[in-house]
């Protein structure tokens, strides 16, 4: 058994006996879509490490006092993220017109309910998995402090913050500004981060240019 399977299994089995609701407990227990299951096991758990703060099919009310669920729920402390893992059938065009309002109206009552929506498509997981790891990483960083390293200074910690909000290189120029320190004391702070594989290159030999994340494999 892999080490996602064992995490993914005491996961499964924790919301299951924690569920309150035999109507939710019935769903948890004939399992996860395929999607779902791909996402966290190729996706979030080699980006993140952990399960934490998930819960699966979570179950929202819509205006006519109806369930909607959601593939997963992210819960740290009081925020209210929703992660949705779309299907691609042989076009988008073959959709339904019904199941392609349905979903229109389920992420209109999400974002009017304040939830922030993250949406994935099953095909992405597969093609692009690099760049949802990223996506993930820019998602969970921006609720949880403990998203960098302990041990940190103040600058630092907030460059790699930056990193995973901003998802795209970016040059010790726009980080001076977003820090407001100079750009001499930028570059020594990029200089510890990369010694410590924590940011790394993405252009530049003589002299760095711009600065990234590592690229996750």
């Amino acid at each position: 058994m892999s080490k996602f399977d064992e995490v993914y299994q005491i996961w499964m089995d924790q919301r299951i006996v924690e569920e309150k609701s035999p109507r939710r407990r019935e769903i948890l227990q004939k399992g996860l879509s395929r999607g779902t299951i791909d996402f966290l096991r190729l996706i979030w758990f080699p980006a993140v490490g952990n399960l934490d703060h998930l819960y699966p099919e979570f179950e929202v009310r819509d205006f006519n006092n109806g369930y909607r669920y959601l593939d997963l729920a992210y819960m740290p402390g009081h925020v209210k993220a929703c992660i949705e893992i779309q299907d691609y059938r042989s076009h988008a065009r073959d959709i339904e017109i019904s199941r392609f309002k349905d979903l229109c109206m389920k992420q209109s009552l999400l974002v009017l309910d304040d939830w922030l929506i993250l949406t994935i498509a099953y095909l992405s997981i597969r093609d692009d998995p690099g760049v949802c790891k990223q996506l993930v990483l820019s998602f969970v960083g921006k609720f949880l402090g403990s998203a960098v390293p302990s041990g940190l200074s103040w600058a630092e910690a907030e460059t790699l913050r930056y990193a995973h909000r901003l998802l795209r290189p970016f040059t010790p120029v726009e980080l001076s500004s977003h820090l407001q320190l100079s750009e001499h004391r930028i570059r020594v702070i990029l200089r510890v981060l990369i010694e410590k594989k924590l940011l790394e290159v993405a252009s530049g030999k003589r002299r760095y240019r711009t600065y990234r994340l590592p690229e996750i494999k």
